[in-house]
Formats: C-alpha cells, sequence, structure tokens
C-alpha cells in the first residue's frame, strides 16, 4: 500500500503517514459526494449557514492542538500558528454572515415587474468542488474554497498537501462534529497521479487549485473539454513602492513583517521593494537594523520569530537566488553567522536583504517564496510603476504614501489582483481574492466568488396563459 509521508522541517521526523486513498475509496467518496449534494442543495442557507458556525467553533475549542500540528507540519513557529485559526474563523463567519444576508450573493436576483409574468435569476450550486489546498497556510487557503462552496450548496472533496495532511482531518472532523450530513465533506490523500484523475475523468463541476504555476497549468490541461469551472490561485513576485512622503516608521515595521512573516513562505508576501531615492538609504539601514533582531530556531520554541522554510531543497533554492544575485553585484547586507543555524543544506536560512539588484537577476523576476527582500531605489511614480509591472506575476502589490489619490491613480495603473495602500500582506473576506497574469484566474471570497461555485439558472413565467 502507498503511503504518503509528512516529514517535519523542525527536525527531518515523520510526523504524519498516511496511507493514499485506493481507486476504491476515490470512486466511493466521488459516489458519495455527488449523492449528498442533491439532499445538502435543498437544505435552507440558514441552516448550512448554522453548521458553518458551529464547525469553526470546534476548530477555535482546539485552536492550541491545531497551532502545534501546523509548527510540526510546515514549520512556523508556535508563537503564530495560533493565528491560523483567528485568521480562518474571520473568513469562515464573514462568508457566513455574507451568505445569509438579505440582499446576499446566495438570493435569488429580482428583476423589474413585467405584466403577466413573474422573471428572476437563481443561483445554483454547481454540484461537487474539488479543493486541492497547498500547506504554507493550511487553514487559511483550504477554507477560501471549502466554505463559500458548502455555503452555496456544494459537496466538497479536499486533497490537501502531503505536507499538511492533518489540516484536511481536523476540518472534516470539525464540520461532521457539527453535524453536517455524511458525504458532503470529504477530504482525500492522493498522489498527484490519482488528483490529476479525479479532474479528468471524476464526478467534479468545480476545481479550486492553489499552489506553483506549473501545477495550475497541470490542473488546466486535465481540465481541458470538460467544461469545469477552474479556479487558480498561482505564484506571485509581489511587489512595494514607498513614495518620498510615507511614514518610514511605518513603512519599516510594514514591510519586513510583509517580507519575512512565514518565512516569506506567502504567495502574497512582498519579495521586491521599490523605495523612493530620498529615503532609501535610511530604509535599507533601519530595515537590516529591525531584520537582525529575527531569532532563527526551532519552530516549537516560543522565543523563535523565524521559523524552518519548509524543506532543506526550497532553503537552498533561495541559497542559489541570492548567491547569484551577489555574484551578479548585488549587496547582500545580512551575515549568515549571524544566525546560528543558517547552513546550506538545511531548512532553516537566515533572512537576507539585498540592494544592488536589478530585474535581470532571478531574485527579482522568480517566485522565492522565503526570507529574502530585494530593495531598489527610483526616482519617481512613473519608474515606480513601470518597474512594479514589470513581472510575469500579479496577485497584490503595495502602496505607502500620505497621499492617497497618487496612490490610487497608481493602483488604477498597476497589473495585479489587489492594491494595497500603507499595508500588505493581508487578505480581507470582504474583498475579491484574485490575481491576474500568471498568478492565475477566478476568485474566492467576497460576493463575487459565491459568483464562481454557482452558476445562474433563470425562470421566465408566464402567468395565467
Amino acid at each position: 500500500m502507498q503511503k504518503l509521508q509528512c516529514i517535519s522541517p523542525i527536525d527531518n521526523s515523520i510526523y504524519v503517514e498516511r496511507p493514499l486513498a485506493t481507486d476504491y475509496e476515490i470512486q466511493n467518496a466521488l459516489s458519495s459526494a455527488q449523492s449528498a449534494q442533491l439532499g445538502w442543495k435543498q437544505v435552507s442557507i440558514v441552516e448550512r449557514v448554522a453548521l458553518v458556525r458551529a464547525a469553526v467553533k470546534n476548530l477555535q475549542q482546539k485552536k492550541a492542538e491545531l497551532a502545534e500540528e501546523i509548527c510540526w507540519q510546515m514549520g512556523r513557529p508556535i508563537a503564530y500558528a495560533g493565528g491560523e485559526i483567528d485568521g480562518l474563523a474571520e473568513r469562515a463567519l464573514y462568508m457566513a454572515e455574507l451568505a445569509e444576508s438579505a440582499d446576499g450573493p446566495l438570493k435569488d436576483i429580482q428583476l423589474p415587474q413585467k405584466t403577466g409574468f413573474t422573471r428572476f435569476i437563481r443561483r445554483e450550486p454547481l454540484g461537487t468542488a474539488f479543493v486541492i489546498a497547498p500547506w504554507n497556510y493550511p487553514y487559511l487557503t483550504a477554507i477560501n474554497a471549502v466554505v463559500p462552496a458548502l455555503l452555496a450548496g456544494n459537496s466538497v472533496i479536499l486533497k490537501h498537501s502531503a505536507q499538511t495532511p492533518l489540516c484536511a482531518e481536523r476540518l472534516v472532523e470539525a464540520f461532521t462534529q457539527a453535524g453536517l450530513p455524511q458525504g458532503v465533506f470529504q477530504y482525500l490523500h492522493l498522489d498527484h497521479r490519482d488528483a490529476e484523475q479525479i479532474v479528468i475523468n471524476g464526478s467534479v463541476q468545480h476545481v479550486a487549485f492553489t499552489g506553483s504555476v506549473i501545477g495550475g497549468a497541470a490542473v488546466e490541461s486535465a481540465a481541458a473539454g470538460r467544461f469545469l469551472s477552474v479556479g487558480l490561485e498561482l505564484g506571485g513576485k509581489d511587489p512595494a513602492y514607498v513614495r518620498a512622503d510615507a511614514d518610514l516608521e511605518h513603512v519599516v515595521a510594514s514591510v519586513v513583517d510583509g517580507a519575512f512573516f512565514n518565512s516569506g513562505q506567502s504567495c502574497c508576501g512582498i519579495e521586491r521593494l521599490y523605495v523612493h531615492q530620498t529615503l532609501f538609504e535610511e530604509f535599507v539601514q533601519r530595515a537590516v537594523a529591525l531584520i537582525r533582531q529575527y531569532r532563527l530556531g526551532r519552530p516549537d520554541d516560543k522565543r523563535t520569530t523565524l521559523g524552518p522554510l519548509v524543506r532543506a531543497s526550497a532553503a537552498d533554492f533561495v541559497r542559489d537566488q541570492i548567491d547569484e544575485a551577489v555574484a551578479q553585484g548585488a549587496q547582500s547586507h545580512i551575515d549568515g553567522g549571524e544566525f546560528e543555524l543558517d547552513r546550506r543544506g538545511s531548512p532553516y536560512m537566515a533572512p537576507q536583504l539585498l540592494t544592488g539588484v536589478n530585474h535581470a537577476m532571478r531574485v527579482m523576476n522568480e517566485e522565492s517564496f522565503g526570507p529574502v527582500l530585494g530593495v531598489m531605489p527610483v526616482s519617481d511614480d512613473n519608474e515606480a510603476l513601470a518597474l512594479m509591472n514589470d513581472s510575469e506575476y500579479g496577485l497584490t502589490a503595495a502602496i505607502y504614501t500620505a497621499d492617497a489619490e497618487a496612490a490610487l491613480a497608481l493602483g488604477d495603473q498597476l497589473q495585479t489582483g489587489t492594491v494595497f495602500l500603507n499595508r500588505c500582506d493581508y487578505l480581507d473576506p470582504a474583498l475579491a481574492w484574485t490575481g491576474v497574469k500568471n498568478s492565475g484566474r477566478g476568485c474566492t471570497l467576497s460576493g463575487v466568488g459565491f459568483e464562481h461555485l454557482t452558476r445562474p439558472k433563470s425562470f421566465h413565467l408566464k402567468l395565467n396563459p
């Protein structure tokens, strides 16, 4: 029997081991999901909302246990791991409130009266949603797709990353304990081949994938010809711009956190920064001083503020980007020797800030997904805008300035899914979460997100013919 193994980045031990689903188990899950969805879509929105709220409460009650599991599965410092459950609750409860609101996105769309006719548009669930979730924010990324899909009347099958299999189990467990009907929400531990086969041959009507560009392309290829609804949240190389009028103290704290939280393993983390030339030197000085305050260590130590990357190969990939940039003329500002555990071949990696970089360097044009930030001086808004848009990605972009009108004007020209002013690396569930270019397509969260989990069904009723 084939097995899934979660190798903890803390000490390279096997933390979780699970058998992969057999062909029979996969087909049974798909069949159960299809059957259960027929009854689930008849359940009132009020009842669906109540079940979601009960499940969230179950997860909140296990926050400490879930935080420890996150820490050991993917390496987030235990001091921060529990915050993911708080974020899950914020997103799930907002979507529940939105779903049951009087003019919410799941309500019938009423049309102007027409004598002798009743006309309206109803939002029908698609059927079964297949959610493929990543390890970096294992609960937040999954909940973005799972909760709206359930609220809309779909059944859900969750395939989580091999790095975070317990997250799938805990989510399904919480909803089952809340009273969700059997078959409506299930998980499967799968390898890539079986996940692909579900997209190609399975009785699913929607696929929500969060992961790499290569993975997203594989999902699109597998779905070709099936006319499925496909949502893809892919990579990012998110930029920030610091204008000359920005509050530098706030900028340094915000940008450094946005670049290095979760060891830089965030699709919407700041990976490249453009600072007005009048603030450049002072920014670098202050940022380096703040970065040096991070404590690299085992994430199960409450004193640790910077944990390991998910695996040694991921850390070495980022190290290679840095070494190559330095060889091409970039200047590194952090001595790795200041961080005791940092060494090649280890997931424990020192943070790094680079200057003297340019867009010919991989560290400025290729997703890093690690604790490195490249910083360039710019002379004005036009130069900053051109550099921010000079990327194959477009998930988020941040602008730091005291001039909101200038920021809005720049934001209108940015090729990105979300524009931030004086903040970064945050997902507001009231806003549409989407990307452009190689950052993906489709949308989760907000009222717009429900549109991707339902289809319109028109009713045109002639009265008294």
